[in-house]
């Protein structure tokens, strides 16, 4: 089984790594092209070619699922792939955890890129999914990069900022864009320090882990967490195989996916 994931740049890891975990067998395909990140600020037009290009590059590896590992390209993109690759390869795409959030209760903490925040698409998933539920949607400038890049000081700096605007009295905090993921402690404890001693815990909503199941359902399989960690890794950076930079490993995720091996079709 192989499973395949897109995205500019380190934003497909943490998928990536909840699919190792619900199967270390599968071989997996990280397709993404850093040169163009962050995808946020470009048109839907040129959103779409860049990742119509990683689509294409990873279907080349006859993967069994395609994971569309971030929330911009899923909102502007996701037809486009599914048009073109649909029905033979199954597409999934990545919505932000607004649903289980409001679910839970509020108030609700949105955080997501500006070109997100207060958009369209974002506001119609709170409509249909967060009715009734207090929620503030909260921008991250510069955070999304700062994560690609692993600049420790730059992340620190953005999430300080983005938790200065998030409400004292939050319960849940959406991570409304898939990089966020890879410093979720980073985020809680920012969000804690705000809140102050006393308060109960913020609970983060991440998509990284629904998506993967959604993969393995689509692929005709189901979670067997305990099967033997033979899957393989192979790394395309703007078409081309490559390898995890330092960036990458320096999350457990990036580090969590094994060493790049051979390809295997």
């Amino acid at each position: 089984m192989k499973i395949a994931l897109i995205d500019s740049g380190n934003g497909l890891l943490a998928a990536a790594a909840a699919v190792r975990r619900l199967r270390p067998d599968a071989d997996l395909v990280l397709s993404s092209d850093p040169a163009s990140m962050p995808w946020g600020p470009r048109t839907p037009e040129d959103l779409t070619r860049l990742a119509l290009a990683c689509a294409r590059a990873a279907a080349a590896h006859r993967p069994d699922a395609l994971i569309v590992a971030c929330n911009t390209a899923s909102v502007h993109a996701l037809e486009a792939i599914r048009a073109e690759l649909e029905p033979g390869l199954p597409v999934i795409g990545t919505v932000p955890a607004i649903k289980p959030a409001a679910a839970d209760g509020g108030p609700v903490a949105i955080w997501a890129t500006p070109a997100t925040t207060g958009s369209p698409y974002q506001r119609g998933l709170i409509r249909d999914f967060a009715s009734g539920v207090e929620v503030t949607e909260v921008p991250c400038p510069g955070l999304a990069d700062a994560v690609e890049h692993a600049d420790a000081d730059a992340i620190a700096a953005a999430v300080r900022a983005a938790a200065a605007n998030t409400p004292a009295d939050v319960r849940g905090l959406v991570l409304g864009c898939t990089h966020y993921e890879l410093v979720a402690e980073r985020i809680r404890a920012a969000v804690a320090e705000i809140q102050g001693p006393g308060a109960r815990p913020v609970e983060l909503y991440g998509s990284a882990m629904a998506v993967a199941a959604q993969a393995l359902r689509r692929a005709g399989t189901a979670p067997d967490p305990d099967a033997a960690p033979t899957g393989g890794l192979t790394v395309l950076l703007t078409g081309r195989e490559g390898e995890l930079g330092a960036a990458s490993l320096s999350y457990a995720e990036g580090r969590s996916l094994g060493p790049v091996s051979a390809a295997r079709s």
